[in-house]
């Protein structure tokens, strides 16, 4: 019987090669928000990565592996500022601007990352456990529902000194986000219907950073 040779070290290729595995994470990362987790090919991300795919395979095994840390990945830089604002002990208006900032600035530089979340939760309802899990395991472990009561503590306080009009936390955080967030969801829709192309939409957000603060803070006020 011929026994497996088990993978204890990675290919000699890669001995001299120190940052292979941020290379490899990076070139998925650009693969997967390009193609998504069906569309991409570990071929394709270990020629952006400039290795081999034996290399590919020491570091993640397969493409399932792979795909898991980039959604992760992604899904963190998009989540992970957002949950530790909602925790601050700040104001409501504060923490409105706060959020508005970090998704514009986060998303003007990921822009194809909202569409790549939202294919990945559509196309594999084990992300979405992966999202809570993700978020519940930031700092000391929260989980989201918790946030959501901390947050209605916070606004019911200024709904009862009449600054706020009644609203759930839910649907507090689902506009807030929603309003972030659609730009760069349905760019090329806003494109062609508002005949932007890259830097028109590049001074929409800046526009919008501006504004939407105050949009949403007016909208909330009786």
């Amino acid at each position: 019987m011929v026994k497996k040779k088990a993978a204890s070290a990675p290919p000699q290729t890669a001995l001299a090669d120190g940052d292979a595995e941020q290379r490899i994470l990076d070139a998925a990362h650009k693969v997967f928000i390009r193609r998504g987790t069906a569309g991409a090919r570990m071929q394709e991300i270990a020629d952006e990565a400039g290795v081999n795919k034996a290399l590919l395979h020491y570091y993640f095994r397969n493409k399932s592996r792979l795909a898991d840390a980039i959604f992760q990945r992604v899904a963190g830089a998009v989540f992970g500022r957002i949950v530790l604002v909602v925790r601050e002990q700040s104001a409501l208006d504060d923490k409105v601007r706060s959020i508005i900032a970090i998704y514009l600035e986060q998303l003007s530089r990921s822009p194809y990352a909202p569409g790549y979340i939202l294919a990945e939760l559509n196309q594999d309802p084990e992300r979405g456990r992966q999202l809570v899990q993700m978020i519940s395991g930031l700092r000391d472990g929260v989980a989201p529902s918790v946030l959501i009561e901390a947050l209605q503590a916070q606004i019911d306080v200024s709904i009862r000194a009449g600054t706020i009009r009644r609203i759930s936390a839910q649907q507090f955080l689902t506009n807030l986000v929603s309003l972030c967030i659609f730009p760069f969801a349905a760019k090329p829709l806003l494109c062609a219907m508002l005949g932007m192309d890259d830097a028109g939409f590049v001074a929409f957000i800046e526009e919008r950073k501006r504004t939407l603060p105050e949009f949403f803070l007016n909208a909330l006020r009786p």
